[in-house]
């Protein structure tokens, strides 16, 4: 019995090794994203020029870009958190739900922090006001981006870029891997958390009214 569950388990693992590449990757590289925006030139696409792992996702939003702009900007292990699995991204300290003043002022430079100690992360590479905000690495092997992009008056495309440049031989290569195939589950949760949020205030804004539809 125990090699034949053996079996199972070694034939079920390549068939993932063999489905990854070809079905799962190319499916979680552009959830949500609709084909001109997989293809639409965007801040920070020059940084990472051959990225090894370039994933575009999108979803959208009922609000405007002022209202999902402030969640952006204060994001970071223990800072905002990251509106995903607090558990492990977050020491599991729950992410706020509301918005954070002393959190808000940003400036290119600026660390944004992904280690429990603070002192690792991305930084801020550049912003425009409401539109993109845009975090990388010091060796530009890595790329961040948001973008908020109006729909009618009351929706936005909130889309999200990462372009990585995989190193072979360095120490982290694991991670990378291991983040190429994960990267998707932690990312949806934060992009429905953003939009959970922001369509919060969205709602407060028009109130109660009927006429108002919100999407889930």
């Amino acid at each position: 019995m125990k090699s034949r569950s053996r079996v199972h388990i070694a034939v079920g693992m390549a068939a993932l090794f063999l489905l990854y590449p070809r079905v799962i990757r190319p499916w979680q590289s552009r959830w949500g994203a609709a084909d001109e925006e997989v293809a639409r030139a965007m801040p920070g696409d020059d940084v990472v020029e051959r990225p090894t792992f370039n994933a575009t996702r999108a979803v959208t939003v009922a609000a405007r870009p002022e209202e999902i702009w402030p969640w952006l900007v204060q994001m970071g292990c223990r800072r905002a958190g990251w509106y995903s699995y607090d558990w492990v991204d977050n020491l599991g300290i729950p992410s706020a739900e509301r918005i954070v003043p002393e959190l808000q002022h940003l400036e290119v430079g600026d660390l944004v922090p992904i280690s429990p100690n603070g002192k690792a992360g991305l930084w801020v590479k550049g912003f425009e006001f409401n539109r993109w905000l845009l975090w990388g690495d010091e060796k530009e092997d890595v790329t961040w981006l948001w973008a908020l992009y109006p729909g009618d008056s009351d929706h936005t495309r909130l889309i999200t870029r990462v372009r990585i440049h995989y190193v072979w031989t360095s120490p982290t290569i694991l991670f990378s891997l291991l983040l190429d195939v994960g990267d998707i589950v932690m990312m949806r949760k934060c992009m429905l958390g953003i939009k959970r949020r922001a369509e919060f205030l969205a709602r407060q804004r028009w109130g109660d009214r009927p006429e108002k539809v919100f999407s889930g």
